[in-house]
């Protein structure tokens, strides 16, 4: 039988390899894509020789006005074995590659930038880089399928893939039936990337994430049309990969005690000591200290002796643009995000497969970002008429969006109608100030909220060396100004942090984690920052940032953690520690995160703290972090809607060591 099975694989890769040879396009291109706006293309054009195919490889986009360009060859015989890759550009607005891989004799010589190493090959060897070109991931699955399909593929410069045959999707296009396989590859970004291919191995859509961290997608450009549809699919497909791999969430018991620990009073700003938080479906029934709260024999007792109990955590700037995100959050204890801008039919979905049990993440709360038309702009949900305004306010409230996100290219006359009409249906109005606008200008307009504390420190009186000057009248109003609209500001510390930080100094300082995150993350978030003269340079201006959110919080104005995107999960918990480092106390910052968005979102009476009556989203910390907010990262137990989760568990789900 096995004979059979062998001379069965062995006939089947024979033709695959013939069917390569005859039936490759010489030519394809893809259409590039960020928040399902059509961005550049992908083009290659293959070249053969009696030894080998080359394929020739232009990539570009241009993102926010930005031109990000790619050139690239791939050699590869015709059996699919690599002879050589370099690839030249820019992977994103401010990363770089320049990656030169040749094999021979059983060797690779292997040049990153100006490093050059050689080693013997391992068997199952093949070259790529990251996300892109998407060319040579179409050729890496041919590859996988000619070579029986195994487990992983070592890659080079480094790492490994692990490529799945995950399933086939049928589709109608051109009103015929369209059956494409899909697979996922694991191992060149963070996470998963999703794609289709059609029966000759030929790369149809590609669901992927650049440089960046933002979702990218790529379409053969005939496809074009079915993008919305790969990019929900994406979403639920993504989700389900987690559902499947991850123990399922304990809820052994309807009810639950949480006994024992150190319960922070986010409410009134105050502990329970030797505390009791009994859960029953998923919501908090009672809570009091031991003795005085009756605790059914039949309840799940989780002991937190020693520990402290802090409500679940709050993102109030996420962009959920994968599905890792999810666990990623949840290990270190949000339970609730807010996403300030994503694909329309991705966040959809996401938010759909999480509610529904089938995905693994916290409760998000959308805020539907529009633009205006421009070479800046982003997405394809754009308004630059008071009628396009109305028609895209009225969308996202028609899907259950809570909130609407204004970014930088609307158009300052056009901003008014867009808080107008979000108003009138009841929702809250966010966002970046718009070119051409400032912050004053914004408020005067509608908007209740500001993204960024970026949009504070341009109003304020600034010094020679780019630092504000506090004492002026021209700060002090601006503070002020703030106070008295009651506007909520989400300062994102953490992003300025990293990308003004000093790239020679220890990123573990800024993030104890590092060397647990993901390979693919930490070559994404090393180099990012500035050298040291100009490190030097921007160093008063976020000196000054930290100065005005304590400034804005001692005034009395809705501070909320946000983090926009940075370390996943751990940024919340970064985010928390810059605010002490601001001047907040422990308690104060860890309101920011818990108590206080609730409030400004309106949903104090079920979230935000630990009090009867609300939905059981709590963590239990194995320190003090109203003592040290770097206990803050210490979680053993995270439970969300009344389950219960271990966060080494999620965090090695979505690749993370520990």
């Amino acid at each position: 039988m096995k004979k059979i099975l062998l001379f069965v694989c062995l006939t089947t890769t024979v033709l695959s390899v013939k069917a390569q040879e005859k039936g490759l396009a010489d030519t394809g291109t893809f259409f590039l894509h960020k928040f399902q706006q059509h961005i550049g293309q992908e083009t290659y054009r293959i070249t053969r020789s009696a030894n080998v195919l080359t394929y020739n490889i232009d990539f570009k986009f241009v993102d926010r006005g930005s031109p990000v360009p790619l050139k690239a060859g791939l050699a590869v015989t015709p059996k699919l074995e690599p002879v050589r890759l370099w690839i030249k550009g820019s992977v994103a607005r401010s990363a770089t590659i320049n990656d030169s891989i040749s094999i021979a004799n059983g060797e690779a010589i292997v040049k990153v930038d100006d490093s050059v190493h050689k080693h013997k090959l391992a068997p199952l060897t093949f070259p790529v880089a990251g996300y892109a070109p998407g060319t040579v991931q179409q050729v890496l699955l041919q590859y996988w399928k000619t070579h029986h399909e195994p487990a992983t593929i070592n890659t080079l410069p480094n790492g490994t893939v692990k490529i799945k045959k995950e399933g086939q999707d049928t589709l109608i296009f051109n009103n015929k039936k369209l059956i494409l396989d899909r697979f996922s590859i694991a191992g060149l970004i963070w996470g998963n990337e999703l794609l289709w291919a059609d029966k000759k191995g030929l790369l149809i859509c590609l669901i992927t994430n650049d440089a960046e961290a933002d979702k990218l997608e790529m379409m053969r450009v005939p496809y074009e049309e079915l993008l919305p549809l790969f990019i929900s699919k994406a979403a639920t497909y993504s989700m389900a990969l987690f559902e499947k791999a991850m123990p399922k969430a304990k809820a052994d018991s309807k009810i639950i005690a949480v006994v024992g620990g150190t319960l922070v009073d986010v409410v009134n700003a105050t502990t329970i000591p030797n505390s009791v938080v009994l859960i029953e479906n998923g919501y908090i029934k009672k809570v009091g200290k031991v003795g005085e709260i009756k605790i059914p024999s039949i309840a799940k007792i989780i002991d937190a002796k020693g520990k402290t109990v802090i409500p679940g955590l709050w993102d109030m700037h996420a962009h959920f643009e994968q599905a890792e995100w999810g666990p990623a959050y949840l290990a270190v204890g949000a339970t609730t995000v807010r996403d300030c801008g994503n694909e329309f039919d991705y966040i959809n979905a996401i938010k759909k497969a999480i509610d529904g049990g089938k995905g693994i993440g916290p409760e998000i709360l959308k805020a539907g970002i529009i633009d205006g038309k421009g070479q800046y702009a982003l997405g394809i949900i754009q308004a630059d008429t008071k009628e396009e305004a109305i028609k895209e306010v009225d969308r996202y409230y028609d899907n259950g969006f809570i909130q609407i996100k204004i970014y930088s290219s609307v158009k300052p006359a056009i901003v008014k109608a867009i808080c107008d009409e979000a108003h009138r249906l009841g929702l809250t109005v966010t966002g970046h100030i718009p070119t051409g606008m400032t912050l004053q200008q914004g408020v005067d307009s509608g908007m209740d909220m500001v993204n960024h504390v970026q949009y504070v420190y341009p109003i304020m009186k600034f010094n020679k060396d780019r630092s504000v000057n506090f004492e002026d009248s021209t700060s002090k109003a601006a503070i002020q100004f703030i106070k008295d609209r009651h506007i909520v500001i989400d300062p994102t510390l953490g992003v300025f942090e990293m990308i003004l930080r000093n790239v020679k100094d220890d990123i573990t300082v800024m993030e104890p984690g590092f060397y647990t995150l993901p390979l693919p993350l930490q070559a994404l978030f090393k180099n990012t920052g500035q050298q040291p003269d100009r490190a030097a340079k921007v160093k008063p201006i976020y000196d000054s940032m930290m100065k005005i959110v304590k400034l804005l919080y001692d005034a009395g104005v809705p501070i909320v953690a946000g983090t926009d995107q940075g370390f996943p999960g751990y940024s919340v918990d970064r985010e928390l520690e810059l605010y002490v480092m601001a001047g907040l106390t422990p308690m104060q910052a860890l309101q920011t995160a818990t108590i206080t968005p609730a409030r400004v979102m309106k949903m104090d009476k079920i979230s935000g703290s630990v009090e009867a009556g609300k939905h059981a989203d709590l963590a239990i910390i194995d320190g003090a972090p109203l003592n040290n907010i770097r206990d803050i990262r210490k979680v053993t137990l995270v439970i969300k809607a009344g389950k219960i989760y271990n966060p080494v568990q999620l965090h090695q789900l979505v690749g993370f060591s520990k």
